[in-house]
């Protein structure tokens, strides 16, 4: 089953048509997406699974313009990409598609408001003379206007992760792809990082998230599945966890452990 389940008007951000990816290895052919239709439109936040081996990887890098599809159309915001050249997809990638990914990919020695530059400073078509001024905006918006100074050493995971955040947000992308983000975060972070992503969906940000972990999953509006290279399932998450609501238990069963008499 791989169809669209949201009916909101207008183009998608993400069209993919009959999608197949084959990695050709001499021996072997590897086929790591077999057909896969979906259509996701502006403002949906889906989770992307499936086990090692499912293809959702390959899928992710297709999505990021990382990697060619080896058959099939993909769309992204109307642009069919497979026709694009090395430098074309570059463009695309920094002016289309924000990245978050598992490992933060900060610049040690850079503070955070120069990292939320560096996509401007990659831009081959528009000038930023407002660079400071939108990184600052950007920042202030994952909650760390009171950082800007501050470089990845002095800044915990959780931070960091909303540096990456804003770093992805900054060019204004048609969509933010997060690779796993909450994989290297502790549970509550975790949550606390959902719950930034939730904020800018509400803001009408498109959100695609790989993750392996199915309560992460609930805090998307739609899950796809993979298995074997194709989509498994497609469907809206339903008894959705919102993340205020779960910092919220967790601070109530905090509080109430600290109660108990040692």
């Amino acid at each position: 089953m791989s169809q669209s389940t949201n009916s909101t008007a207008g183009e998608p951000v993400i069209r993919l048509k009959d999608v197949h990816k084959t990695y050709f290895t001499g021996e072997l052919d590897v086929k790591a997406v077999q057909g896969v239709t979906i259509d996701i439109h502006k403002g949906e936040f889906v989770a992307l699974m499936g086990a090692s081996g499912s293809g959702k990887s390959t899928m992710m890098n297709i999505l990021g313009c990382l990697d060619r599809v080896t058959k099939g159309d993909y769309l992204l915001d109307g642009i069919d990409v497979s026709e694009l050249d090395r430098d074309e997809l570059a463009d695309i990638r920094n002016e289309k598609i924000g990245f978050v990914f598992q490992g933060f990919n900060l610049l040690a020695r850079t503070s955070a408001l120069e990292n939320v530059e560096l996509p401007m400073l990659y831009s081959r078509h528009k000038t930023y003379d407002d660079r400071e001024e939108k990184a600052t905006k950007a920042l202030e918006l994952v909650g760390l206007g009171n950082r800007l100074d501050h470089t990845p050493n002095r800044l915990s995971g959780g931070q960091q992760q909303r540096v990456a955040i804003a770093r992805a947000l900054v060019n204004d992308p048609a969509l933010i792809l997060a690779d796993e983000p909450t994989g290297n975060l502790d549970s509550k972070t975790s949550i606390e990082i959902m719950g930034v992503f939730q904020k800018l969906n509400e803001q009408g940000i498109t959100i695609v998230m790989v993750t392996h972990e199915l309560d992460i999953a609930q805090y998307t509006k739609r899950n796809i599945v993979m298995r074997d290279g194709r989509v498994v399932t497609d469907k809206l998450v339903t008894n959705r966890l919102m993340a205020e609501e779960e910092l919220q238990k967790l601070k109530v069963a905090s509080e109430a452990i600290q109660m108990i008499p040692s």
